[in-house]
């Protein structure tokens, strides 16, 4: 039985440390190690093409999982080849209060929650303070999926669920993105190409689950976030950073199956690919190309067969 990575667990760890976590399991996976086999920082880190320092976090956290084992001498021995999933090792670590943004903007998308609701009748609903739903609809209302009532009470606004918002983020997101990979400022931080290129032949590689869409969000997120904050340019990072919370919080599933996995990991891998050979137009393009597919892809849904 495959144990899991607690959230919980994982929150000490760096943002690279945790987005590594997957492909250090796959790379023990494609090796074929054996239990007491030598997990060394030095192997893991020429492998990933990362630095030792988020390799030996990533080491110290499969120890805590009992995943691998310190030896006295130094170093690390595998000790089961009971992995966590991949969708384990990346699940995100949410604070209680996205956790709750989630969850109501999830039953407004379902059509549990009604277009106008108060205060009083949230509290009751979810079981939570005043406060504690204030900054709840704090963060909605900071990216526009709530408005405060002349008086009392809230609504939803339109979310990424209705074809015409939908429609106009892609077209903000079309104009930015693309820009954003040819600004003259653009650099990419040490070992993320490599990063992502491994997190994205894991994905390709794993089997898809009901329990993948939240990894393969995150994943995508992870990329066009990354490449929005590589453009040096904070305006522009900030506003694709609000469009992955919008996301986040209003489509945080996948409806396309394993072929629309497949077909997005290889076009962000293309993207990838011309970035690392230095032709920023050519990825400028394929990011405009791959925007104007994923735009035509039909709404959130019922989830269409395999």
């Amino acid at each position: 039985m495959e144990q899991k990575i607690a959230s919980s667990a994982s929150l000490h760890l760096s943002r690279l440390a945790r987005d590594l976590l997957t492909p250090v399991l796959e790379w023990i996976r494609r090796e074929q190690l054996e239990p007491g086999a030598r997990l060394t920082e030095q192997a893991l880190a020429k492998a990933l093409r990362v630095s030792r320092t988020p390799v030996r976090a990533v080491l110290e956290e499969l120890e805590r999982q009992g995943v691998a084992e310190r030896r006295p001498s130094g170093g690390y021995v595998l000790r089961t080849l009971a992995l966590p999933t991949p969708e384990a090792a990346h699940a995100p670590v949410l604070d209680d209060i996205e956790l709750l943004c989630l969850r109501i903007a999830r039953d407004r998308v379902a059509g549990i929650l009604p277009h106008e609701v108060s205060e009083a009748d949230l509290m009751r609903r979810y079981g939570i303070s005043r406060p504690i739903l204030l900054r709840v609809l704090g963060s909605l209302s900071e990216i526009s999926m709530v408005d405060r009532k002349p008086g009392h009470g809230w609504t939803f606004t339109q979310t990424l669920t209705d074809p015409a918002a939908r429609a106009e983020s892609y077209r903000f997101r079309l104009v930015l993105e693309p820009a954003g990979i040819l600004m003259p400022s653009f650099a990419l931080p040490p070992g993320w190409l490599a990063e992502m290129q491994a997190r994205h032949q894991a994905m390709l590689a794993a089997p898809w689950t009901e329990t993948s869409a939240i990894a393969l969000f995150e994943m995508n997120a992870s990329f066009h976030d990354g490449l929005a904050a590589a453009s040096g340019n904070r305006h522009l990072a900030q506003a694709i950073q609000q469009q992955t919370r919008l996301r986040r919080f209003s489509n945080y599933d996948w409806s396309w199956g394993r072929a629309g996995v497949v077909a997005s990991c290889r076009q962000h891998l293309e993207i990838l690919e011309q970035l690392e050979r230095g032709e920023r137009e050519v990825a400028s393009l394929l990011m405009r190309r791959h925007l104007e597919r994923t735009s035509a892809l039909p709404p959130i849904g019922p989830r269409p067969p395999e």
